[in-house]
């Protein structure tokens, strides 16, 4: 019986002077800390792997993550200059620097942090209307992270981005500033299109512009080519008549020439006679029913056939005058009139 007394209370000294070691002995993670008060003193801050206590006298406190931590708040509700509630949801990024500072200089640095974040937003947002709002969460970021930095760095926190996550205005606003933003496009498709307008309306006046230009260039020179051409064909006409110098004969019988084509046109039912054709059909006949003298232009021709055949030809041309003039008084007596007062007759 004694024995068996002997035996449990050796296996009771074994374990507990197991259990002993195993409390002496602490091993801390990478990236870990653990705070160590000896007798309710802070005594030091374990470093990460194998570390030795005291059994019994130091007491180790949780693990603290030194590694950079994200925190996603729920949304705040908060008030702009213009009397307007958003919610705002944040997201903070920040990490423990001094394990000791964080667990005796506040009792939760999570907590401490939201609502620091939560007062300092409000603080930020009630000094802008909500268009500014929604147009500086730059502005917002980097204001928040410098009074949270500020604020939690004796906390043995460093605070290193807080974002605004989400901006939620009310229904109403959203639906306001979505008629806004159509009407907007609205304008801007409406001004891109009179632009537009205005621009193809600029190019077409150009463009008409240069081909008036063009076209009057064109009439310009085909009307100086013209008149050089008639001055020209005059010119000739009229150095050929200077050199072969014709008698009054042979213009009397081109001008009765040009009689029948004035009476081909259908509407030629008023004829002008002047009273210069009389004594033109005058000059033809005695011109016919003489000799015809030897002019240049017939001097090198001696044969009595071509002088015979010419002088009949021009008979039947002077006839064919006549006798058009004649019809044309026949036709239209009423609508015929001489340009002076001397009655037009025909021989």
């Amino acid at each position: 019986m004694d024995n068996f007394a002997l035996l449990v209370a050796g296996l009771a000294i074994a374990l507990f002077a197991v259990f002993t070691v195993l409390r002496a002995v602490r091993i801390v993670p990478q990236a870990r800390a653990r705070n160590v008060e000896r007798l309710g003193r802070y005594n030091r801050t374990l470093k990460p792997g194998l570390n030795f206590v005291i059994p019994y006298v130091d007491r180790v406190y949780p693990v603290i993550d030194l590694r950079e931590q994200v925190v996603s708040f729920r949304p705040q509700p908060v008030i702009t200059e213009d009397n307007l509630v958003v919610e705002i949801d944040t997201v903070l990024y920040f990490q423990v620097t001094d394990p000791r500072a964080a667990a005796y200089e506040i009792a939760s640095f999570l907590q401490a942090v939201e609502q620091l974040t939560v007062t300092t937003l409000r603080n930020v947002v009630g000094s802008m209307d909500l268009e500014r709002t929604l147009t500086s969460r730059d502005t917002i970021n980097s204001q928040l992270r410098g009074v949270l930095d500020e604020a939690t760095g004796k906390w043995g926190l460093r605070v290193n981005r807080v974002e605004i996550k989400a901006i939620d205005p009310p229904q109403s606003i959203k639906d306001a500033m979505e008629k806004q933003m159509r009407a907007e496009r609205d304008k801007r498709a409406a001004i891109l299109g009179a632009e537009g307008q205005r621009q193809s309306q600029i190019l077409t006046a150009e463009g008409d512009k240069q081909a008036a230009v063009l076209r009057a260039e064109g009439d310009r020179t085909a009307q100086i080519l013209n008149a050089e051409g008639q001055s020209r064909a005059v010119d000739e006409v009229f150095q050929s008549l200077h050199r072969n110098d014709p008698d009054p004969k042979v213009l009397a019988y081109q001008y009765l020439q040009m009689l029948p084509e004035l009476a081909k046109g259908p509407g030629n039912t008023f004829w002008v006679i002047p009273s210069e054709v009389t004594s033109a059909l005058n000059e033809v006949s005695r011109a016919f029913t003489k000799t015809l003298p030897k002019s240049p232009a017939t001097r090198d021709v001696t044969s009595e056939t071509r002088a015979a055949t010419a002088a009949d030809d021009a008979a039947q041309a002077a006839r064919a005058a006549a006798e058009a003039l004649a019809d044309a008084q026949a036709d239209g007596g009423n609508n015929l009139g001489p340009t002076r007062n001397t009655p037009a007759r025909s021989e």
